[in-house]
């Protein structure tokens, strides 16, 4: 049977206008004329029997069957290519994995062990991107996801299963020189942490994405702070973390994410007491859909690779 396939150079072109809605850029970008830009859409439509595009005296506008088809050509176009430069990288050896993963966790957990993954799976290629919210894997080209949030959060995810990581408990963490400033006002002793009251006293660094996060702390430790919620506020853990590090304050961080300031010394813990995380890391796939034999290797590794960091850390959701 005759597939109803478009050329590819057709739905470049496409996509291309699609996103700008310019013929004129698309040219630009495509190193093409307009006019042949202009061409490929025209033999585009007609194949389709359908208008991509409404032409207006000022250029064109794409219609709603333009802006549906411009997301999935995207889509795919964005698939195309990955696969063909994994393929042309690997020789076709081996597998790689497209990652959307929030940032900090990625930056400071899995990319520092990931030499580990090398030397089990040496055939195994992991790209990565920054995403931080779910998203239809059905519109994307990840093949799975580590994800931030709450089992309430990941179970409202569709179409997905998600395997438990590590919890995000906190501890209150600060610079060493921060911590000896409580030790001269007789709160404590240098370099030792501190009892929970004595940092309702210091400086406090904020999240934005969490504003209440020194509130709770607090009152899970018992202690009146009414300055809890004072503070410079930062969206990231790896701000707070530099934050921190600068003397500017005391960060509730999950220790996992700043292995290592604490080996050498630029954090210290302020005070032992975590507060237990309503929130967790997971690696979250699509369900109803077997994983990749690279997928179904990465997962059985992060789970080795966490068993010794969180034992309470188990397989599936």
């Amino acid at each position: 049977m005759r597939r109803h396939l478009p050329s590819t150079q057709a739905l470049a072109c496409f996509e291309a206008a699609a996103r700008h809605e310019s013929y004129t850029r698309a040219a630009q970008e495509l190193a093409l004329t307009q006019s042949a830009v202009s061409r490929q859409i025209q033999a585009l439509e007609e194949q389709l029997g359908v208008a991509l595009f409404r032409r207006t005296r000022h250029g064109v506008v794409l219609t709603p069957a333009g802006q549906r088809y411009g997301r999935q050509v995207a889509r795919w176009l964005q698939v195309l290519e990955q696969g063909t430069l994994d393929v042309m990288a690997r020789q076709g050896v081996g597998g790689a994995l497209a990652l959307a993963a929030v940032p900090t966790f990625a930056t400071r957990w899995l990319i520092p062990r990931l030499p580990l993954l090398a030397q089990q799976h040496p055939d195994i290629v992991v790209h990565l991107d920054t995403q931080t919210r779910p998203f239809l894997f059905a519109d994307t080209a990840y093949d799975a996801a580590l994800y931030a949030g709450t089992p309430e959060q990941v179970a409202q995810w569709p179409g997905t299963q998600a395997q438990l990581l590590l919890h995000e408990d906190v501890l209150p963490v600060c610079s060493p020189q921060l911590l000896e400033s409580v030790a001269t006002r007789g709160r404590g002793r240098a370099h030792q942490p501190v009892e929970p009251a004595a940092l309702a006293a210091l400086p406090l660094l904020q999240q934005s994405t969490r504003p209440l996060a020194w509130r709770q702390w607090f009152d899970a430790m018992g202690v009146d702070a009414p300055r809890a919620l004072d503070g410079p506020r930062y969206e990231l853990f790896s701000m707070l973390a530099q934050a921190a590090t600068l003397g500017m304050g005391v960060a509730l961080i999950p220790p996992l994410l700043i292995e290592a300031e604490l080996a050498s010394g630029q954090l210290v813990v302020a005070c032992p007491r975590a507060l237990p995380g309503e929130r967790a890391y997971y690696l979250v796939q699509p369900a109803q859909q077997a994983p990749s034999p690279a997928l179904a290797a990465f997962g059985a590794w992060l789970q080795t690779v966490v068993g010794a960091t969180d034992p309470s850390a188990a397989q599936g959701f």
